[in-house]
């Protein structure tokens, strides 16, 4: 028979969003240092297949 949980507590519902936050902050911060080493073409475990230069019009 199905029973109701209990209710989770205020400040555990905080510590668990603010872990999930945290998460998506620190691969955000990898992938713009990521996009930072390619741009800037100091990358070393990134390989970028290089095109040509043509400015559409």
């Amino acid at each position: 028979m199905a029973v109701p949980k209990k209710r989770t507590s205020i400040s555990k519902k905080r510590i668990r969003k603010n872990i999930w936050k945290k998460k998506g902050d620190l691969n955000a911060v990898k992938a713009l240092s990521l996009a930072k080493s390619i741009s800037t073409g100091h990358s070393k475990s990134f390989f970028v297949q290089q095109t040509s230069n043509k400015v559409l019009e």
